[in-house]
């Protein structure tokens, strides 16, 4: 157990954003505008980590190799400038111990390891897969935890224990319960990193240490000086910058992330392509409220 009080470390840094996944005319991952984006996100973005292949990038509808191939293109585009976590969570064990042996493999800093889905297993199914994949490779691990997506929640007790892993380290929390996230922040060590945008600012006042973004293609830099200003203790710039960013935080979540910031990106003259279905591309009202949302927050 660790001390209620003491900060967490940020093992993957501050900001990560999670990637979408650019895809050609033809439907094809394109790998050339996805090092291009990766390297906007970390130069002109500030992020500190990139997650390649999580459910914003549409890991659900690429196949291994193409992940693979993601990943070798990313680790190569940005260098030692920012860490890169593979999203390699799937609803089968053995589906994401072999996204983490190639992960490990082509030289990825970490894992993103969804709760499995659908399926609904229950806590001793969840601690089996998370050490499962623990085990398999010798990267640390960031738990996603989002029940309204997943089906299954991971329960406290479940985290708790999962802590003890040497390699589980930390947490996408998406889950919306702050009191629930910060008592297994007062019993572990495990990292907090907020994985709902507009929720960053006061999962840091309990304990958190940064976020797992997605309007963070746009509010990067913004949301970077944010939880700086509140780790420095300026809390008043730090609500004052989670207030102006607020609008983006929320707005890219009007329908699925993958489809406001593939139209978000074009809007501010970095196309990425389109969706593979069953992801429809933004229509035109979503587009004109994404703008408006950006333009809310200073960003377009």
């Amino acid at each position: 157990m660790t001390n209620a009080t003491a900060p967490h470390s940020a093992p993957f840094g501050q900001l990560l954003t999670a990637m979408v996944t650019p895809f050609d005319a033809e439907g094809e991952v394109d790998f050339v505008k996805a090092r291009e984006l990766a390297a906007y996100l970390v130069d002109e973005m500030h992020n500190d980590a990139l997650v390649i292949s999580g459910t914003t990038g549409e890991s659900p509808t690429t196949t291994r190799a193409e992940k693979r191939e993601l990943l070798v293109q990313v680790i190569d585009e940005i260098g030692d400038r920012a860490q890169v976590v593979a999203g390699v969570g799937t609803n089968d064990t053995r589906s994401t111990i072999a996204l983490a042996t190639d992960a490990a493999e082509v030289g990825a800093d970490g894992l993103l390891v969804v709760t499995p889905y659908y399926s609904k297993p229950p806590q001793s199914g969840l601690l089996a897969h998370f050490r499962a994949v623990g085990d398999a490779t010798e990267l640390p691990i960031i738990m996603y935890d989002i029940p309204h997506r997943s089906g299954a929640a991971i329960e406290e007790a479940t985290l708790i224990e999962l802590a003890e892993h040497p390699r589980i380290v930390a947490v996408k929390d998406a889950k919306g319960n702050l009191p629930s996230s910060s008592l297994v922040m007062a019993r572990t060590d495990l990292a907090y990193y907020s994985g709902d945008d507009a929720m960053t600012l006061p999962l840091l006042a309990v304990g958190g240490v940064g976020l797992v973004g997605t309007s963070t293609h746009f509010t990067g830099a913004q949301a970077k000086q944010m939880i700086q200003a509140y780790a420095a203790g300026d809390t008043a710039r730090a609500l004052e910058l989670h207030r102006r960013l607020y609008p983006a935080f929320v707005g890219v979540f009007a329908t699925q992330g993958c489809i406001l910031v593939k139209a978000g990106l074009e809007l501010i003259g970095r196309p990425v392509g389109g969706l593979r279905s069953p992801m429809p591309e933004a229509t035109a009202e979503q587009r004109d409220a994404f703008a408006a949302c950006l333009s809310a927050a200073g960003l377009h």
